[in-house]
């Protein structure tokens, strides 16, 4: 079982590294909205503490209401904070489980960044922004709410972009240096240029940079599914925290 202390840390860390438009609490439920960008992080109820479960149905029901109020559909995002009576009452009503995902953690003093490159950040977030939506190859509609979310982020940010020979972005990653933590975000290699070291590269410059501002533990998560990004991470030095994964009511498609 992981340790709470460590993951409720990084659970906060992780709201102010890519935080929601709108927050509201019904107890220690945190329930994120954002309707210009549809990330699951960014629309869900994520509870904070494993012994708050009074009136499950209740509060299941008016985080629906709110949801449905700005045309989101309800999704639960289960960490190992979640009450483990909210996680049988799920399991229970048939709620889906899926995009389970691994929060890492290093030392930075333990990691090989020697060979890294100090890389100077971008200083223009528009420029990030451009470059991110390329090689997520997120659609335009969708850069006005990426943008929203990247001005919101309040600890310091460093954009990392690597371009081609012509000057098209081929891969970025976002490192959010909060106190003693740095977290790498956003990390995204174009298809046509991976298995070619670009993306430890990109994350080794981007620890390397925050490692200089400060920062002792480096956190990132990933999909458990993306195979290629757990080997690049753990040839890094990372290593596994905790898991969640998100739920759904039964016949909800997100």
């Amino acid at each position: 079982m992981p340790r709470l202390t460590v993951v409720r840390r990084l659970e906060a860390a992780g709201f102010r590294a890519w935080p929601a438009s709108s927050t509201f609490y019904d107890g220690t439920w945190a329930v994120r909205v954002t309707t210009s960008f549809p990330a699951k992080r960014l629309n869900s109820v994520n509870p904070l503490d494993p012994a708050d479960d009074a009136e499950i149905e209740a509060r299941i029901e008016r985080a629906e209401a709110r949801f449905a109020a700005v045309g989101r559909p309800l999704v639960f995002r289960q960490s190992p904070l979640a009450p483990p009576r909210l996680i049988r009452h799920l399991d229970e009503a048939g709620w889906s489980s899926f995009g389970e995902s691994i929060v890492y953690t290093a030392d930075l003093a333990s990691l090989d960044l020697a060979e890294a490159i100090d890389r100077i950040p971008l200083q223009d977030a528009r420029r990030y922004l451009e470059a991110s939506l390329v090689v997520h190859r997120r659609p335009p509609a969708l850069r006005e709410g990426l943008e929203a979310v990247l001005a919101s982020i309040r600890p310091p940010a460093a954009y990392f972009v690597r371009e081609n020979d012509e000057g098209r972005p081929i891969a970025v990653a976002l490192a959010i240096s909060d106190n003693d933590l740095a977290g790498i975000l956003d990390v995204a290699v174009d298809s046509g240029y991976r298995r070619q070291g670009i993306g430890i590269d990109l994350v080794a410059t981007a620890l390397r940079h925050t490692a200089h501002k400060g920062a002792r533990t480096g956190w990132l998560q990933v999909e458990a599914e993306n195979a290629a990004g757990r080997a690049l991470y753990a040839r890094l030095g990372f290593t596994e925290a905790y898991r969640y994964v998100y739920r759904a009511p039964p016949g909800i498609i997100v």
